[in-house]
């Protein structure tokens, strides 16, 4: 699989583009804030139905427009696919494949599988558990339909649980049918939830631990381990015994919806214990393994975004990393940088098919793609 051409129409800092692609390297090169991330997120777009960088769409239409289009051709199993996604403002956003409009986005999700690595990834690390949970379910909906739509009705269940019980406190009323209703949506999905998420990480941590030892020459132990109240004891009655806690602070205590990720360097937290470069070697780490694991289970290339990846990374460990990304196991790859020379030097050593196309911002944004 790969992107053939995009073309956008007042999406971010873009009025209007319109590019050609390798299926192999692509790289867009420019000074800080020209937009070059904003490609990569653009074809984020199209595969995941939202911005990685800003979840609310009507911010990303660009300033004083009331719409944005981007478009992708796609060779897919030897197919061509032509994926629109359009939003006006105060309108409902449409996607579509081949012009036949989805009723549901999230019948899209993973027809086009895709991997962003970006500094944005430290909140992995320096941020709570939901960006984990997030970071975990991103990667089990691009392959497991049945995951996402019990994900799905977990949370509209969570919704009206809470609701109910700020309803509760607000009345001083308490009905136990009523809730017994949501609790046992909450149980039975959430129950699937748990045994998904189990076997995923179980089966991510030696790629995982692999990807760091060959980035970092061996050099540290990473651990990666998933947190879950559901190995406390039995879903059921662990909800039926919150329920006095549950209608003091008027949201549910126990459930998925409280799952954890704890990553750590040398059986230290990684947030502690790891340097910058440290940091970065586990998020690249565990975002090229999530890259293998979804080839793994769709059968896929998925496509790699590489956002500004190469800062705070000592050059052997960016040579590394360029190997690992140049190999054939990978598809095509889309990655951003400050500095042309530096790329232009990894990029004669490792000898492949490769674009680069020089972003400025000169009045209106210009892409010039270097020969």
């Amino acid at each position: 699989m790969y992107l053939q051409e995009l073309s956008l129409i007042n999406f971010k800092n873009y009025n209007q583009a319109e590019i050609s692609f390798s299926p192999k390297i692509n790289c867009f090169i420019g000074q800080n804030g020209v937009g070059k991330t904003n490609l990569l997120d653009a074809i984020y777009y199209l595969s995941m139905c939202k911005s990685y960088l800003n979840p609310i769409d009507s911010q990303n239409i660009k300033y004083d427009e009331d719409f944005f289009v981007i478009q992708g051709d796609y060779l897919l199993k030897d197919k061509h696919e032509n994926i629109y996604c359009g939003l006006k403002k105060n309108k409902k956003k449409q996607f579509k494949r081949n012009k036949k409009e989805y009723q549901k986005l999230s019948d899209h999700i993973g027809l086009l599988p895709i991997v962003m690595i970006s500094p944005l990834d430290i909140s992995l690390i320096v941020e709570g558990s939901d960006e984990r949970r997030k970071f975990i379910d991103s990667v089990i909906s691009q392959y497991d339909k049945e995951y996402l739509d019990n994900l799905l009705r977990y949370n509209r269940a969570l919704v009206q649980r809470n609701k109910l019980l700020k309803d509760f406190y607000q009345t001083r009323t308490f009905d136990e049918d009523t809730i017994d209703i949501w609790d046992e949506q909450l149980i039975v999905l959430g129950e699937k939830i748990h045994a998904v998420r189990v076997k995923f990480v179980e089966e991510l941590i030696p790629i995982f631990q692999e990807y760091y030892s060959s980035i970092s020459g061996n050099k540290e132990q990473v651990q990666l381990v998933y947190d879950s109240q559901l190995y406390e004891g039995e879903y059921r009655q662990m909800i039926k015994d919150s329920i006095d806690k549950d209608r003091i602070v008027q949201h549910t205590t126990v459930g998925v919806h409280k799952d954890d990720l704890i990553l750590s360097l040398e059986n230290y937290p990684i947030k502690k214990a790891g340097s910058q470069g440290q940091q970065k070697t586990y998020l690249v780490s565990l975002k090229l393994a999530q890259f293998d694991f979804i080839k793994k289970i769709c059968g896929i290339k998925p496509i790699l975004l590489l956002d500004d990846v190469f800062d705070k990374f000592d050059r052997s460990r960016v040579r590394q990393i360029m190997k690992l990304v140049a190999e054939n196991h990978f598809g095509q790859i889309f990655l951003t940088d400050t500095n042309q020379e530096r790329l232009e030097e990894i990029l004669k050593e490792i000898d492949i098919p490769n674009s680069i196309f020089s972003i400025e911002l000169e009045g209106n944004i210009q892409i010039n793609k270097i020969d």
